[in-house]
């Protein structure tokens, strides 16, 4: 039993005995209970932490010790949270310091294989860095052709002072004046030493070229027909189905948004190029280039009629092939059959 009077558990122990005298012992609630005996050894803690030769903790030392343990708590949260901040500092100072990789420290073969993954713009801005690597003309020489796969100027030697840098520049901007007029752009061309004034070469061009605004690029072959039946006989439509031979050549030679005498003048260029394209088959069916033709406008009537949504009564199968029969009647049922399925599956052919 402690007897020191000054000792909290001895004021504690003199407190209940008078209030089991006085029968007051009720005042005390579960709560209040708790809360004193916590109190209680929460001084007892205090009082061995900061037991001192003169005796126990005075109430303004055992304050600033309670103080210190907060101040503690909140300086060991900052602690750990700088801990945080200080390792990000660290790992982006350190990812500062390694920067990109320097790509004139790689093997040339390996830098200029990356380098070939960028376009035009961002091959420029690479070259900000990395001058002479991006700057090379085997990098530049195959954004030209892969882009504008057949120009005149390949084929020659190249004039003193030529770069691929700048050609592909120059390139650029004759697409753009194209796209603009396509005279203008034609010409442009012309004046650069890029093309050759020649419709074969024309028509090599813009076979090659996917730049091109396909509206313009349908006035200027309606315009020029001399360059119009050298792109055709560019295309190679050997053992090919009909109506995707027909969709190939549509794809590179837009149609009209019309019916017209240019309209007739492609299928007729078509038919042609494709029965030269297929002897054997023609013999084999017994088709001519006006029988192609035949077969080629009902294509494209089919087209329009089952992928229209203004027309509501599609032709059936049995219709197409009554109607191509009647028009030309050489052609064998099955072949015709077979003409409607690739419709019906794959879709428009001059879409």
């Amino acid at each position: 039993m402690c007897k020191n009077k000054d000792h909290p558990c001895f004021k504690e122990l003199q407190f209940r005995r008078y209030s089991q005298r006085t029968g007051s012992l009720d005042i005390y609630t579960g709560s209040q209970m708790g809360q004193g005996l916590w109190r209680v050894a929460r001084n007892q803690q205090l009082q061995h932490q900061g037991y001192s030769g003169q005796g126990y903790l005075t109430r303004e030392h055992g304050r600033r010790l309670a103080t210190n343990s907060i101040s503690n708590t909140n300086h060991r949260k900052q602690a750990q949270g700088g801990i945080d901040i200080y390792h990000l500092l660290k790992t982006r100072k350190s990812k500062e310091q390694e920067g990109f990789i320097n790509l004139e420290m790689l093997p040339p073969e390996l830098s200029f294989t990356i380098l070939s993954y960028l376009n035009a713009t961002d091959l420029c801005l690479a070259s900000c860095v990395w001058q002479d690597l991006a700057n090379d003309e085997l990098l530049w020489q195959g954004l030209c052709k892969s882009t504008w796969g057949h120009c005149s100027i390949y084929n020659k030697n190249p004039p003193l002072g030529f770069s691929f840098r700048k050609l592909y520049m120059q390139l650029d901007e004759g697409s753009l004046t194209f796209n603009a007029n396509p005279d203008e752009g034609v010409n442009y061309f012309m004046s650069k030493g890029i093309l050759d004034d020649s419709p074969k070469e024309i028509a090599k061009f813009i076979f090659c070229t996917r730049t091109l605004n396909w509206k313009k690029l349908r006035i200027y072959l309606d315009e020029r027909r001399d360059v119009l039946d050298d792109l055709v006989t560019l295309h190679n439509f050997r053992n090919q189905f009909l109506p995707n031979a027909l969709r190939e050549f549509f794809r590179h030679i837009h149609a009209p948004e019309e019916r017209g005498e240019y309209l007739e003048t492609l299928i007729t260029k078509f038919s042609h190029r494709f029965c030269a394209c297929n002897p054997d088959l023609m013999r084999e069916l017994g088709l001519s280039p006006d029988a192609v033709y035949l077969l080629c406008y009902s294509l494209i009537l089919l087209s329009i009629d089952l992928t229209s949504p203004h027309v509501k009564n599609k032709m059936s199968k049995r219709e197409f092939i009554r109607n191509t029969r009647r028009a030309a009647q050489n052609i064998s049922e099955d072949y015709v059959g077979h003409l409607y399925d690739n419709i019906y599956l794959i879709g428009h052919v001059a879409a």
